[in-house]
C-alpha cells in the first residue's frame, strides 16, 4: 500500500430539512388545524480513528465527503428523519487543520477516538410550532438551517517511541531490520528509504517499544531539500532519537562530528522542541577498520561535551545491544517501568 501522510479534503455536513406547512383535513374536523411536522437534522461529519489504517491514501482519491440532508417534515405532525453521520475513517495520529485560518482542529492519537469536523444544519420547524390564540392557522414554516462546510488539511504524524535519524544511507533501515521484524528496502545507495516504516523491538521481560526508520536527511532539509524534509513532522511524535552516524564516509571534508552537527541543525530549524528530545548517539559501520578509528575521534570530540557515544555495526550487530538496552532505559526510565 502506498504511504500518504498528507491530504487535503473538502466536508460538507448536511442541510437541515425544511419545515412544512400542512393542515387536518378530516372528518368532522372542520378546524384542523396546522400540522406541519419539523425537518430532520442533517447528518455531522465525523473522524474516527482506525488502529488498523496506517495511510491517508483513501483521501487522495475521495477529496470530498457529504453528508446527507435531513428529510423534510410532512403533515399530520409528521417530524423528517434526521440523516445519519457521515462517519470517515482515519489513522491514528492524525492531525486536522483547517484550512481557512491554519488552526489546528483535533490530534487524533487515540485508538477509537471520534471528533465531529462539520455539524449537520437543524431542522425548520413546522407550522404547527406557530400557532397560537391569536394565529390560529400560519401559512408559513422555518427553511432548514445549511450544514457546516469546511475546507480541510489532514497530516499524519507516525506514533513511534524511538525515532532513526540520520543522513542518508547511514544505516537506519539495516538497523530495524535487525533489531525487528520489519523489512524496509536496504541498498548500497543514498535515499533507499523513500517512506517511513515502523518497527516493533521485542525487549526483555516481555515488554516491546516502536522504532520508525526515517528518511535520510541533509542539509538544508527543514528548508526542503532532499526527500527527508516532508517525514521530518513525524519526529515530533517520537519520544527519543537514536542518531545514526556513518562513520565509514571517506570524503573530503566531511567528518562524523559534522554530520552529526549538520543533521542536529536541521532537526532545531524545523522545530525547536526537538532538540530538547532524549537522544542517543551511535556510530555505525565500525566493523570496518577506518571506520572504527573515525569512530575514536569521534567518541573523544563528545566525551567533551559530556555526550557518550555508542559503536554499533548495523551490518554485524555488534552493539546494537547496548543501543537497545540504553533505548529501554530512556523510555521506560520515564514509564515507571
Amino acid at each position: 500500500m502506498k504511504f500518504v501522510d498528507e491530504a487535503r479534503i473538502h466536508v460538507k455536513a448536511g442541510d437541515g430539512g425544511k419545515g412544512c406547512v400542512a393542515f387536518r383535513r378530516e372528518k368532522f374536523a372542520p378546524r384542523g388545524g396546522p400540522s406541519g411536522g419539523d425537518g430532520g437534522r442533517g447528518g455531522d461529519v465525523r473522524f474516527q480513528v482506525d488502529p488498523h489504517l496506517t495511510t491517508l491514501l483513501d483521501f487522495q482519491f475521495r477529496p470530498r465527503h457529504f453528508a446527507r440532508n435531513g428529510q423534510p417534515g410532512m403533515g399530520n405532525d409528521c417530524n423528517g428523519r434526521s440523516a445519519d453521520p457521515l462517519l470517515l475513517r482515519v489513522p491514528v495520529g492524525t492531525v486536522v487543520v483547517d484550512e481557512a485560518s491554519g488552526e489546528t482542529l483535533f490530534d487524533l492519537s487515540t485508538p477509537d477516538q471520534e471528533v465531529v469536523v462539520a455539524r449537520g444544519g437543524k431542522g425548520g420547524l413546522g407550522n404547527m410550532n406557530f400557532a397560537n390564540s391569536t394565529r390560529q392557522a400560519p401559512r408559513f414554516a422555518e427553511p432548514g438551517e445549511p450544514g457546516e462546510e469546511r475546507h480541510l488539511k489532514l497530516e499524519l504524524k507516525l506514533l513511534a517511541d524511538v525515532g532513526l535519524v540520520g543522513l542518508p544511507n547511514a544505516g537506519k533501515s539495516t538497523f530495524v531490520s535487525h533489531v525487528s521484524r520489519a523489512r524496509p528496502k536496504v541498498a548500497d545507495y543514498p535515499f533507499t528509504t523513500l517512506v517511513p516504516s515502523l518497527g516493533v523491538v521485542a525487549y526483555k521481560d516481555g515488554r516491546s517499544f516502536v522504532v520508525a526508520d526515517l528518511p535520510g536527511l541533509i542539509e538544508g532539509a527543514h528548508a526542503g531539500a532532499g526527500l527527508g524534509h516532508e517525514f521530518l513532522r513525524h519526529v515530533e511524535r517520537c519520544r527519543l532519537l537514536v542518531h545514526l552516524v556513518d562513520c565509514s564516509a571517506d570524503e573530503p571534508g566531511r567528518t562524523p562530528l559534522g554530520d552529526l552537527d549538520a543533521i542536529d541543525r536541521e532537526l532545531a530549524l524545523y522545530s525547536p522542541d526537538l532538540p530538547k528530545k532524549p537522544q542517543i548517539v551511535a556510530g555505525n559501520k565500525v566493523d570496518l577498520p577506518e571506520a572504527r578509528a573515525r569512530f575514536e575521534k569521534l567518541r573523544r570530540a563528545l566525551k567533551r561535551r559530556g555526550v557518550e557515544a555508542l559503536p554499533v555495526s548495523a551490518a554485524t550487530g555488534e552493539g546494537l545491544e547496548a543501543v537497545l538496552d540504553r533505548a529501554a532505559a530512556l523510555l521506560f526510565a520515564r514509564e515507571g517501568r
